[in-house]
């Protein structure tokens, strides 16, 4: 196999330089849809939540997440006609499910509750496996809103401005959500861990 000279070299880079550039423009452009048709629906979507849930946080949670949705699918958006029909529609849906999964949660406690103090182990190399796969288990009891944040930060390595402007909330409300995502996890470990 020939090695390119150095014209061949050369075409490369400045195909390589024009897929980069047309890629950051289309990357661009769909920021800016989001911007502009995403974000002003954020008030509205909090109003629609807020009367399905009971509780302002939980709404505050529901909408992130539709935020992060919405977020996550920047580059189909301007596929859809009615994004505002879209984004309550998920908006319902996710509330509709948070209700739904506190319901099951509450009965599922309970049960993992009961089941983790019968369980003793002698070995502390078994009782650190148990206790990630008991880490593992609540954050999957998490919110989805929760497990997202958890995920920006702690893997992805997120700063919490960067998940405020990518869920379309403020600093404070992801801070928030981010302090009561740790804080469950850590009741959870300690009521299954008794």
């Amino acid at each position: 196999m020939q090695r390119p000279g150095f014209s061949g070299v050369f075409l490369l880079y400045i195909l390589c330089y024009i897929c980069r550039r047309q890629l950051s423009f289309i990357q661009t452009m769909e920021q800016e849809l989001f911007i502009q048709k995403v974000l002003p629906l954020r008030p509205q979507l909090m109003v629609y939540a807020g009367r399905l849930m009971d509780n302002p946080d939980d709404a505050e949670d529901i909408t992130q997440e539709v935020m992060l949705k919405l977020w996550s699918m920047k580059s189909e958006l301007a596929g859809y006609h009615n994004i505002a029909a879209l984004s309550v529609l998920m908006t319902k849906h996710l509330c509709l499910n948070a209700l739904k999964s506190k319901q099951r949660r509450q009965a599922g406690l309970a049960e993992a509750a009961d089941e983790e103090r019968v369980a003793d182990s002698s070995y502390t190399a078994l009782e650190e496996k148990d206790n990630l796969a008991h880490v593992s288990q609540i954050i999957a009891r998490l919110s989805g809103l929760q497990q997202s944040i958890l995920k920006m930060k702690h893997i992805e390595g997120l700063e919490i401005e960067e998940i405020a402007a990518i869920t379309g909330s403020t600093p404070e409300a992801v801070r928030m959500n981010l302090s009561r995502a740790r804080k469950k996890v850590k009741e959870l470990f300690f009521k299954i861990n008794r």
